[in-house]
């Protein structure tokens, strides 16, 4: 008997998946309870009771969808197992979410009328690039799937915002031809130009985010107009569709990578700019109603790095429980030559005289940090 527990000892201390992270280490290549580097890229998080399942992109050496959405789930946030699939993409060539589509940053939230988790995320079409500009939505009866893909939008058809003046909407094609990074260009798109073009068809929706008021109204906030221009979009009660009320944020300033959080009466959105795979400074909003208008804030990230994001772009900001007004920037760090190989730079969100600010931590815990300072 002394024997069997000896061994039984040995193996559990010599098993690497048996040891217990207690902090974060941001950049480090971060391992599951199995010991697997965390396939989760691009990522969102949802809370339930006591649990936080962290939902991302699995990824392979390109970005091209080869298996689907992962889950892991933890009730530490430093601690996370692997729970399977959420999403499957498809072996149907005609789905839209067959292996070959492109499905990013994935997004859950639950609807207490319906029952169902809700998961959006930002879909284009095998073999078109980033042409298709669409958003999808799946949905299932457990936080860990599987989800049933139902369909993909392109959001707002025959619909204006609510911020578009009248004469806007009424000109005329003849005006719409204008040269790429031109000023006459710059000023066409902030009145409207690819608003009026995708009119009929549906705006774009390219990055993403989703967010749920105190209220339970949910939003999806994604990059449209050729990445040119965020748009707000207030979803239906059954968080399964577009409700026709949006309005654009920051026309032609360029940020993509949105991620939304509130604090107390005052929403705000961290964001990136356009430079494809290469980090670039991260910017901040505030703003009193989640139609804005919203006050540029600056660079959020300060000292070392601060001026790529610590080599990193924005995914999510998690409220975390239990934790009062403690709130962590998800970030990825892209390797474009090997995806898989992407880690994660998650750090504590200091709000400092309204702004939110996001300091470099080599290893840090959730002990000895809250947000909210003087």
């Amino acid at each position: 008997m002394k024997l069997l527990c000896l061994l039984f000892f040995l193996i559990i201390v010599a098993d690497p998946c048996s040891s217990q992270n207690t902090f974060f280490e941001p950049g480090a290549i971060w391992k599951d309870t199995e010991g697997k580097h965390i396939n989760a890229h691009g990522g969102g998080i949802y809370s339930e009771g006591d649990t936080y399942y962290w939902y991302g992109e699995h990824k392979g050496q390109s970005s091209i969808a080869q298996v689907g959405v992962r889950v892991y789930s933890s009730s530490d946030l430093y601690n996370w197992k692997n729970e399977g699939i959420a999403l499957a993409v498809s072996n149907d060539l005609d789905s839209e979410i067959t292996k070959g589509s492109v499905i990013e940053r994935p997004k859950v939230i639950y609807n207490n009328k319906t029952g169902k988790y809700v998961m959006w995320f930002h879909l284009e079409l095998k073999n078109q690039g980033y042409a298709a500009a669409r958003t999808g939505v799946a949905i299932s009866d457990s936080p860990t799937g599987p989800f049933k893909y139902l369909k993909s939008y392109r959001p707002n058809a025959n619909v204006w915002p609510l911020n578009f003046p009248l004469s806007n909407q009424k000109r005329t094609k003849k005006n719409e031809l204008y040269e790429w990074w031109t000023p006459e260009w710059k000023a066409a798109l902030i009145e409207g130009l690819y608003v009026r073009r995708d009119f009929r068809e549906g705006q774009m929706s390219r990055d993403m985010t989703v967010f749920v008021d105190d209220d339970g109204k949910a939003y999806h906030i994604h990059s449209s107009e050729e990445n040119q221009t965020l748009h707000i979009s207030e979803l239906t009660d059954d968080y399964l569709d577009f409700t026709s009320r949006w309005t654009r944020m920051k026309p032609g300033g360029q940020n993509e990578a949105p991620a939304v959080f509130k604090h107390n009466d005052t929403y705000y959105m961290i964001t990136s700019g356009l430079t494809g795979w290469a980090p670039n400074a991260a910017r901040s909003f505030s703003a009193k109603s989640i139609w804005g208008p919203w006050k540029s804030l600056g660079n959020p990230a300060t000292g070392k790095l601060a001026q790529v994001t610590f080599n990193s772009q924005s995914t999510y900001v998690l409220t975390v429980n239990g934790v009062e007004d403690t709130f962590l920037y998800m970030g990825d760090r892209w390797n474009p030559k090997n995806h898989i190989d992407g880690r994660y730079i998650w750090l504590p969100i200091k709000i400092k005289n309204k702004k939110p600010e996001i300091e470099w931590l080599d290893k840090w815990d959730l002990s000895k940090y809250n947000s909210i300072q003087p």
